[in-house]
C-alpha cells in the first residue's frame, strides 16, 4: 500500500509539474550545439578558470569559451575527455589510459603536458579517467579501479587502489570520500580508507553526490533519492521532492552558493530543488532545455549553471533578474496587452483572452467567447474591459460580457469629471462608453471625427488628441456631451513616422518619432522638442515610438538596445532615464505594438511574439566587475597560414606580416547582457570607433610605424572594468631599412659623383671645344686678315704688273711712232724707250710684290731647276700669276710668237713630257 501510494504521489507530482510548466517563468537559457561549438554531441564535466573561460570535456576533445567563440583542443590520444577541473592557471583533463595539464603558451593557445609518467605504477588496463577534484595542494584524478593522487608543488604522488568499481570521489570539508560498489562508502584518514557506510542501500545503488548539513553529511543516490548521514546515523532525507526523485535517473547534481540544488537526470532535464528539498521546477525540451540528458551540471562564479548535455551544452542564467515565459508551441499567441486585476494575470493575445492566478505556476486558461485579437486590457473602477477586434468586453474573472459591439476597440480613457464614462478609440473613430443601471453600453459615436483612434488621449479641458499612424495628429474640440467634433485642428509642424505614438505624461501630450520625443506646448500652439525626454529615443537606436505610461507612472520606450524608462524625482521634479538593456532581437516583440505592464513592486512583465519576459527592474542596474581579455593575435602572412604572435608582450612585426587580427572578448554568460566593443588604435584611428558586437579586429596593411591599441567593451549599458591596451610596431619593409637607405645614400652619393665627373668631362670638353672655336675664329680671323693681305699684295702686283705692261706699251707705241721717221739712227729717245722697256727697276720691283703674294715660290722653283736663268724666273713668274702670251709680251719686250718660242723652251728646261701642262705645273708648284 506504501509503495502504491508512493506511485500515486509520484504521479499527481508528475502531473501538477506537467500542468504548471505551461505557465512556468524561467530563469533564461543560453544554447550552444555541436554545430556552435564545433566538436561532438556528448559533454562531460565542466570547470571554469580564473579568467572566466569555460573548459568543457567533450566526446572529441577539450572545448574552451571565452564568452565569445568556442574553440576545440582534441583529447592527447584522440580519447573521450570525461574528466575536467582548472586549478589556477592550469586545466587538468583526464581520458582513457590519460591524465594531464593544460596551460597557456605566450601565444594564448593551451599545450598539453602528460602526468602518467609521473607514476611508478602504470595505469590499468582500459582504464579511464571519469573524476578530477582537489585537495588542499593535491590533484585527485579518480578512475573505475583507482584513486591516483598528484601534488604540483613538489611532484610527490600516490595511489589507491580498490577490488570493486569506484563510482565517484568526492572532497567534502577537506576530508576525501569515495563510493566503491557493493561495498559503501569510504573516507580517507591518515592516508589510509576507512569504511564508514556499508548500508545495502549504498551496495546496491550509486552515490551521485555529498552534501554537507549541519552535523553531518546529505548522500545523493542515482536512484534512491537523498540521505542523511548525521552522527553515524544513515536515513532517508525528509524533504517533499524525494518520492519523486526516486522515480527518476539521477546522473549528476550540485549544490548551489545558496544552498539550493539542482540535480542532472537521465531523461528528465533539470530539476531544481529549493533548499528545503521543494520542486522549484524543472527544466527540459518542453520548456527550453535542449535535451533531457544531463551528463554534468556546474556553478560558475556569476552564479549562472552550465549543464552538459547528451547533445549540446546550455548554460542557464538562474540568478538573472529575468524570467521567461515560452510559448514555442503557440498556444497563447503574440502578446499585445497585460494586466493583474484580482489576483488574475490576464494576457491579451492574437488568439484571445488568458489567464491564470498571478504570480502561481498554474496554468494559463482560455477566457471563452474571446478567441481573436486582444487589443488592449483597463482596469477601470474595480472592471476590467477588453478591447477586441469584435468590440468590448467586460471580464469577470473568467467570463467574458459583451458591451459593445462596435468592431475594433483600440484601447480606453477615462473622462475627467464624468462618472461612469468612458472614451473608447475604435477603427471608425471615437465612441462613448457609459454604465446605465449596472450594465456597461455605447451611448453614442462622437460624430464628425472618422479615422482609426488607436492612440489618444484627453486634457484636462476635455480636448482630444489623436494620433493617426498617416496622417498625422489630430486636437478635436467636442461639445460638452462627448457628441459631436466642433472644431478639428490637424498639427502639421510634425514628421509623421512609422510606429509613432502619443502619450500622456506628467499632463504633457507626447510624440515620438526616430528624430526624438516632443511634447505640446501650448504657447505656440505646436509641438516643440523636448530635450529632457528625447535621449529615451535617438535616431540611432530607432525601432518604435511606441510610448507607454504605467499603472505608476513610468514612461517607457524602446530601442534597438534598450528599454528605457523615465522616473520622476518627487522632491525635485526632474526627469532620470533609467536603461534596461535588452536589445530588440531578444525582446522579440511585435514592433510597433510593444507592451510592458507593471505586475508589482519592481516587477514588470514585457509582451513577446511567443510568450513573454518578466523583469524585476531593482536587479538590472547592479554593477558587476567585467574584464575584457585578448585571447590572440594573428599576423596574416602573405602566401601562407596566419601566423600567432606574442600576447603577453609588445609586439615588432615584419612588413610581410602587417595584416593583423586581434580576438578578444568578455566572459559573460547572461543571455540578456549583449556586449559591444569599440577601439582605438593609436597611430593611425585615434578616435574611438563605433560600438559592435564582433569580437574580432582586422587591420590590413598597415603602413610601417608604432601603433597603440585600446579595446573596450560594454556589457548592456556598463563599461568593462579594464581596457586592453597594447603596444606594437610595424617594422621596415626591406628596401626601406637602414641598411637599403644607407646602399640608396651611397648609390645616390656614387650617382652624383659619377655625374660630377661626366659633367665635369663634359663641360672640360665642352670648354676646350669652345677654346678651340675660339682659336679656330681667332685663325680664321687671321686667315681671313692674311687672305686680305694677300688679296691686297695681288692687288698691288696686279697694279703693278698692269703698269709696267701700260707702261711698256706706250713705250712701244711711241717707239713705233718715232721708228717711222726717217732719221731714226742714234736717236736718243729710242734708246731712252729701250732702256725704260728694259729697266731693272721694274722686275726688282716686281719681283718684291710677287714675294709678298707668293712668298718662296722663286726660292722653291730655283732650288728645283738651278739652270733656270732669270728671265726664266721672270717668265715662270708671269706664268704664276695666269697671264696670257698676249699680256705677257709686253712686258718682256718681246712679240707674242716669243712668248710661245720662250713657253717651248722653259718646258725643256723644267723637264716636262709633251702632254704636261706648263702652267699646271707651274700652278701647282
Amino acid at each position: 500500500m506504501k509503495s502504491n501510494f508512493h506511485i500515486a504521489l509520484y504521479y499527481l507530482l508528475l502531473l501538477f509539474i506537467s500542468n504548471s510548466l505551461l505557465a512556468q517563468e524561467l530563469p533564461p537559457i543560453q544554447k550552444f550545439t555541436p554545430t556552435d561549438y564545433d566538436g561532438e554531441n556528448q559533454n562531460w564535466m565542466i570547470s571554469q578558470a580564473p579568467n572566466k573561460f569555460i573548459y568543457v570535456g567533450n566526446n572529441e576533445g577539450l572545448l574552451e569559451y571565452n564568452g565569445a567563440k568556442w574553440i576545440m583542443y582534441p583529447s592527447p590520444n584522440n580519447t573521450i575527455i570525461r574528466a575536467v577541473n582548472v586549478v589556477e592557471n592550469r586545466i587538468y583533463t583526464g581520458c582513457y589510459m590519460e591524465f594531464g595539464f593544460w596551460e597557456k603558451d605566450a601565444f594564448g593557445k593551451l599545450q598539453y603536458q602528460s602526468l602518467v609518467h609521473k607514476f611508478k605504477e602504470s595505469m590499468v588496463e582500459d582504464e579511464h579517467v571519469w573524476n578530477i577534484i582537489t585537495y588542499d595542494e593535491w590533484i585527485v584524478f579518480q578512475t573505475f579501479n583507482r584513486v591516483y593522487f598528484y601534488n604540483p608543488v613538489n611532484g610527490a604522488t600516490s595511489i589507491i587502489n580498490s577490488k570493486n568499481g569506484i563510482s565517484r570521489v568526492f572532497n567534502i570539508g577537506n576530508v576525501i570520500y569515495y563510493h566503491v560498489n557493493h561495498e559503501g562508502i569510504y573516507k580517507i584518514e591518515a592516508g589510509k580508507p576507512r569504511l564508514i557506510v556499508d548500508n545495502a542501500v549504498f551496495e546496491n545503488d550509486k552515490v551521485v553526490n555529498i552534501f554537507t548539513i549541519e552535523g553531518g553529511l546529505i548522500i545523493q543516490t542515482r536512484g534512491l533519492g537523498f540521505y542523511t548521514l548525521v552522527n553515524g546515523k544513515l536515513s532517508e532525507w525528509n524533504i517533499p521532492a524525494n518520492e519523486a526523485l526516486k522515480r527518476m535517473n539521477i546522473f549528476s547534481s550540485i549544490q548551489l552558493k545558496d544552498k539550493s540544488f539542482v540535480i542532472g537526470t537521465i531523461k528528465n532535464g533539470i530539476i531544481y530543488l529549493s533548499k528545503t528539498g521543494n520542486i522549484e521546477y524543472e527544466l527540459n525540451r518542453g520548456n527550453g532545455l535542449s535535451n533531457n540528458t544531463a551528463l554534468s551540471v556546474f556553478e560558475d562564479t556569476d552564479e549562472n549553471i552550465w549543464v552538459g548535455l547528451d547533445n549540446g551544452i546550455n548554460c542557464i542564467n538562474i540568478k538573472s533578474p529575468i524570467r521567461v515565459f515560452n510559448d514555442d508551441e503557440g498556444k497563447i499567441g503574440t502578446i499585445y496587452a497585460s494586466t493583474v486585476f484580482s489576483g488574475f494575470l490576464y494576457l491579451g493575445t492574437n488568439q484571445g483572452l488568458f489567464y491564470k492566478k498571478a504570480f502561481s505556476q498554474e496554468p494559463f486558461k482560455f477566457v471563452e467567447g474571446t478567441a481573436g485579437q486582444v487589443w488592449s486590457l483597463f482596469p477601470y473602477k474595480g472592471e476590467l474591459f477588453c478591447g477586441h477586434h469584435s468590440g468590448t468586453f467586460v471580464i469577470d474573472n473568467d467570463k467574458a460580457v459583451l458591451v459593445s459591439s462596435t468592431p475594433g476597440t483600440w484601447n480606453f480613457k477615462g473622462i475627467p469629471n464624468m462618472e461612469n464614462t468612458l472614451l473608447q478609440g475604435n477603427y471608425n473613430g471615437l465612441n462613448i462608453l457609459i454604465k446605465d443601471s449596472g450594465n456597461w453600453g455605447i451611448k453614442n459615436k462622437i460624430q464628425g471625427f472618422d479615422n482609426s483612434a488607436r492612440y489618444f488621449e484627453i486634457t484636462k479641458n476635455n480636448e482630444v488628441w489623436v494620433s493617426h499612424g498617416y496622417k498625422g495628429i489630430f486636437k478635436l474640440t467636442t461639445d460638452k456631451n462627448f457628441s459631436i467634433v466642433k472644431k478639428v485642428f490637424v498639427d502639421s509642424t510634425i514628421q509623421i513616422e512609422k510606429n509613432s505614438s502619443l502619450a500622456k505624461f506628467k499632463d504633457y501630450i507626447l510624440y515620438a518619432n526616430k528624430e526624438g520625443v516632443f511634447r505640446y506646448d501650448c504657447t505656440s500652439n505646436g509641438f516643440i522638442k523636448d530635450t529632457l525626454l528625447s535621449p529615451i529615443v535617438t535616431e540611432s537606436e530607432y525601432v518604435t515610438g511606441k510610448l507607454v505610461v504605467d499603472d505608476v507612472q513610468k514612461l517607457w520606450s524602446f530601442s534597438n538596445d534598450n528599454i528605457s524608462y523615465v522616473t520622476v524625482n518627487d522632491l525635485t521634479n526632474q526627469f532620470k532615464i533609467n536603461r534596461v538593456a535588452i536589445p530588440d532581437y531578444l525582446r522579440k516583440g511585435q514592433i510597433g505594438y510593444e507592451n510592458i505592464t507593471h505586475l508589482k513592486n519592481n516587477s514588470y512583465l514585457i509582451g513577446m511574439t511567443d510568450g513573454y519576459l518578466t523583469l524585476d527592474i531593482s536587479q538590472i542596474n547592479k554593477n558587476k566587475n567585467y574584464n575584457i581579455v585578448l585571447n590572440a593575435i594573428e599576423l596574416n602572412n602573405v602566401g601562407g597560414s596566419n601566423v600567432n604572435a606574442d600576447i603577453k608582450k609588445p609586439g615588432a612585426f615584419e612588413y610581410a606580416n602587417n595584416s593583423v587580427i586581434f580576438n578578444f572578448s568578455v566572459p559573460v554568460y547572461n543571455k540578456y547582457n549583449m556586449v559591444q566593443y569599440q577601439y582605438k588604435l593609436n597611430g593611425r584611428y585615434d578616435q574611438w570607433s563605433e560600438w559592435g558586437t564582433k569580437p574580432e579586429l582586422i587591420f590590413e596593411n598597415l603602413p610601417f610605424g608604432d601603433y597603440n591599441l585600446n579595446i573596450r567593451a560594454k556589457i548592456g549599458n556598463q563599461l568593462s572594468k579594464n581596457t586592453i591596451n597594447y603596444d606594437f610596431k610595424i617594422n621596415r619593409p626591406w628596401f626601406l631599412s637602414n641598411l637599403a637607405i644607407l646602399l640608396y645614400l651611397v648609390s645616390i652619393f656614387g650617382f652624383s659623383l659619377m655625374m660630377h665627373k661626366i659633367y665635369k668631362k663634359y663641360y672640360k670638353k665642352l670648354h676646350a671645344h669652345k677654346q678651340l672655336e675660339s682659336e679656330q675664329l681667332i685663325t680664321s680671323i687671321k686667315n681671313e686678315k692674311l687672305n686680305q693681305d694677300i688679296e691686297s699684295k695681288n692687288r698691288e702686283l696686279a697694279i703693278s704688273t698692269m703698269s709696267i705692261i701700260k707702261k711698256n706699251e706706250v713705250l712701244n707705241s711711241i717707239k713705233k711712232e718715232l721708228k717711222k721717221s726717217k732719221n731714226t739712227n742714234n736717236n736718243p729717245a729710242l734708246k731712252l724707250i729701250d732702256n725704260n722697256l728694259n729697266d731693272t727697276k721694274d722686275w726688282s720691283f716686281f719681283e718684291q710684290a710677287f714675294n709678298n703674294a707668293d712668298k718662296d715660290f722663286l726660292d722653291k722653283i730655283k732650288q728645283s731647276h738651278p739652270n733656270l736663268t732669270p728671265n726664266d724666273l721672270r717668265f715662270c713668274a708671269y706664268l704664276r700669276l695666269n697671264l696670257s702670251s698676249k699680256e705677257m709680251a709686253p712686258l718682256l719686250n718681246i712679240s707674242i710668237k716669243s712668248v710661245e718660242t720662250k713657253r717651248y723652251r722653259l718646258r725643256k728646261k723644267l723637264g716636262l713630257e709633251h702632254d704636261s701642262g706648263l702652267i699646271d705645273y707651274i700652278l701647282n708648284f
